[in-house]
């Protein structure tokens, strides 16, 4: 089996514990509504231009989106500071919220997992995902995915919910706090 064919089979336990706290969140808004909720949160202020572009979408479907995430309580419109024209999108309480709870159960799924592994298996392991993504970054110009959290710039730092586990990943042990920050 190839190295590839490993990984994939490998990951489908990640990737299922992803799909299913998206899943407990289809009832609210569906899983374009969400890429597009992350996508605002990470550029609070984004113009639907730039929506659009990072959902690799068109304007005229952007903007329908939109309007279904407005009526839904999610985004607010904004007219741009510097073009009155243009508008700017924010994340609505309520969608931050959603993010949060999202966030919440896909961390509690994760530490019940990353608990039953040893403290080496799990450094491993965020090792090893740190040079995958990485390697992926250098080979895509944009994101690898909207829904993946992440710093802004080269000199960034890490993400809040990641720096414990960056700073000590072998002093977790089983219900360990610090487990549930992996997300």
């Amino acid at each position: 089996m190839s190295m590839a064919a490993e990984v994939d089979v490998a990951a489908g336990a990640l990737l299922t514990v992803w799909d299913g706290a998206r899943e407990r969140t289809a009832n609210r808004i569906s899983t374009a509504q969400l890429r597009a909720v992350m996508l605002v949160e990470r550029q609070d202020g984004i113009n639907l231009r730039r929506l659009a572009a990072g959902l690799d979408m068109l304007l005229s479907s952007a903007s329908r989106l939109c309007d279904r995430l407005v009526a839904a309580g999610m985004l607010e419109r904004e007219p741009g500071r510097a073009d009155r024209r243009e508008i700017s999108l924010h994340l609505t309480a309520e969608a931050r919220r959603l993010l949060a709870e999202l966030r919440e159960d896909r961390r509690q799924h994760l530490a019940t997992i990353l608990a039953d592994m040893t403290p080496e298996g799990r450094a491993a392991l965020l090792r090893g995902l740190r040079e995958f993504d990485e390697a992926a970054r250098s080979r895509v110009v944009r994101p690898v995915s909207p829904l993946v959290p992440q710093p802004d710039g080269p000199d960034a730092e890490p993400l809040p919910e990641l720096r414990d586990v960056v700073d000590n990943p072998l002093s977790w042990s089983n219900g360990d706090a610090a487990v549930f920050r992996t997300a």
